[in-house]
Parts: C-alpha cells; sequence; structure tokens
C-alpha cells in the first residue's frame, strides 16, 4: 500500500501561483511514477501532470509552460507548481502513485489516490 497525502490547495487570483505537495508512504516512493490529476465539476478526471520514475515528464496541453511538476524521492514527496493560474484551472486536484514504468494518461493506470486538494482561481 502507499498512502498519499495532499496538501497546499487553496483560493487564488487569476494569475498568482499556487504550489501541491503530495507525500507518500508505505512503499519506496522511487518505484512508482507520481502524477496529478484533476476534476471539475461536471467533467471528467484529467491527467494534468506526470513523472515517471526515472523523471521523464508529461503534461496536459492546456497547462503547458505554466505548470511544473518535480518529485523529491529524497523526500518521497512530489510537487506541483502552478503559475498564470486561470479560472479555468479550478478543480479538485489528485496525486496518484502508478507501478507503471510506461508514462499515462488514464487514470486507471495509478494504483493509489490521494484525498483531494481544492484549487480555486478567482476571475
Amino acid at each position: 500500500q502507499v498512502q498519499l497525502v495532499e496538501s497546499g490547495g487553496g483560493l487564488v487570483q487569476a494569475g498568482g501561483s499556487l504550489r501541491l505537495s503530495c507525500a507518500a508512504s508505505g512503499r519506496t516512493f522511487s518505484n512508482y511514477a507520481m502524477g496529478w490529476f484533476r476534476q471539475a465539476p461536471g467533467k471528467q478526471r484529467e491527467l494534468v501532470a506526470t513523472s515517471t520514475r526515472i523523471g521523464t515528464t508529461l503534461y496536459a496541453d492546456s497547462v503547458k509552460g505554466r505548470f511544473t511538476i518535480a518529485r523529491d524521492n529524497a523526500k518521497n514527496t512530489v510537487y506541483l507548481q502552478m503559475n498564470s493560474l486561470k479560472p479555468e484551472d479550478t478543480a479538485v486536484y489528485y496525486c496518484a502513485a502508478s507501478p507503471r514504468w510506461v508514462i499515462t494518461r488514464a487514470p486507471k493506470e495509478y494504483d493509489y489516490w490521494g484525498q483531494e486538494t481544492q484549487v480555486t482561481v478567482s476571475s
């Protein structure tokens, strides 16, 4: 089992920044790809960014150039730095862990999920 605890969500004005953190425990962190997903009301859960075991990253087109995923294997933590936030970034955000080697956007490939954190961007 992998336990994931998120922090860092909140309310911010458009153009502002937030940093989400996800602390993992229970298994060897470096053996997992780590992803950030989000889900807005009435929409499907979507991948925001993911980092494989070796640090390869993938971003949703909507956040490229604004968001950065980074993992610190020594601290068993993955971060999502979100800059230039837009109202359309408003959603519940989740971190997730996948034991797969291949990079993937599919939520079903992630076995463990954090509890969620709300990000609200006001216009």
